[in-house]
């Protein structure tokens, strides 16, 4: 999962507090963590539904974030506006993409939904476009949105019946992946001025989402309560579910509400510019994590696609040369 920032202008933020811990070392942990999600999220599998490892992980996330908001004396926002924007934006940054990550990973590897997280900046600049109208598409823009509609393309093997991935579990983390870029682009349009800095506006996002996941687990259990006694029911032994429950539990405390709070601190002391590119690690580390772990294969079309994905989001992110201006005589 990769949290796609740009600089929030609006009432001067409360000084984040001091640490030791250089942005360099949190970088590098953000890049382990979120790349290692993909990872996590196969082993929850073996014991819970998809939507239960995406409720934990918002639950549990919410609750690490709470209490270090309370730690740093932050505060929630109070207008009603707010919440409200905050509650479309939980929905495409929190509640849809960690649910679909997790149903698409029962279809298709943890490497290859590591791949279509690599596609947040190509939608968000593609979604830029509807919701801002004052950005502007430059060359270098269009050819990465096509490079990676291509990379997409050779990922998916349309040519052939044999060997492709499941073409609806990769379709999930593809939609996954751009609703953080709906996210992102959404927040940028309507919260820009809302922010109050520190941990309050992920803070609130998590919160609003635990209550959507509330809700979307009791639907879920209730088109499934022939086969599924509760909510929280896991479908293999106790004693089986340790190893998957432990995987969710880091997911959510680290991978989600300590990850959140390190993305904000590299941020804070690198620019937004460079917390965004923790976006091309993310893949590599989940590819590598499950050869190595998972024993799980990428055929040459997902390896050459994921190249070109990978490109394709450096391409868009490369900033915008500005022609120089000329001195009038």
């Amino acid at each position: 999962m990769t949290a796609l920032t740009r600089p929030l202008p609006g009432p001067a933020a409360p000084p984040a507090p001091t640490t030791r811990v250089p942005w360099q070392a949190k970088f590098l942990a953000l890049s382990v963590i979120w790349g290692s999600s993909f990872l996590f999220m196969k082993v929850g599998l073996r014991s819970l539904a998809p939507l239960q490892i995406s409720g934990f992980r918002i639950l549990s996330g919410a609750l690490v974030l709470t209490v270090l908001l309370l730690v740093t004396r932050g505060r929630l926002p109070r207008e009603r506006h707010t919440w409200a924007h905050l509650f479309v934006s939980a929905f495409f940054l929190c509640t849809l993409p960690f649910s679909l990550f997790a149903l698409g990973e029962e279809r298709v590897s943890s490497a290859l939904a590591g791949i279509g997280n690599a596609t947040t900046p190509i939608a968000t600049v593609l979604f830029a476009l509807l919701l801002l109208p004052s950005d502007r598409m430059a060359l270098g823009k269009v050819l990465g949105v096509l490079s990676g509609f291509v990379g997409v393309l050779v990922i998916m093997q349309p040519w052939q019946a044999a060997g492709r991935p499941d073409l609806v579990g990769f379709g999930m983390t593809l939609v996954a992946g751009a609703s953080y870029g709906i996210g992102w682009t959404y927040n940028r349009r309507f919260l820009a001025k809302a922010d109050l800095g520190g941990l309050a506006q992920p803070t609130a996002q998590l919160l609003i989402a635990s209550g959507q996941m509330v809700v979307v687990l009791l639907v879920w259990w209730l088109a499934n309560r022939g086969h599924v006694a509760a909510p929280w029911s896991l479908h293999s032994s106790p004693s089986a579910a340790l190893g998957p429950l432990l995987a969710v539990t880091g997911l959510g405390v680290v991978g989600t509400g300590i990850a959140y709070s390190f993305h904000f601190d590299v941020v804070r002391a690198a620019g937004p510019t460079v917390g965004s590119t923790v976006t091309y690690l993310i893949p590599v580390v989940s590819v590598a994590l499950g050869v190595l772990l998972l024993h799980e294969r990428l055929q040459w079309p997902q390896a050459l696609g994921a190249a070109i994905v990978l490109s394709a989001a450096v391409l868009i992110q490369r900033p915008v040369r500005k022609p120089p201006v000329t001195a009038a005589t």
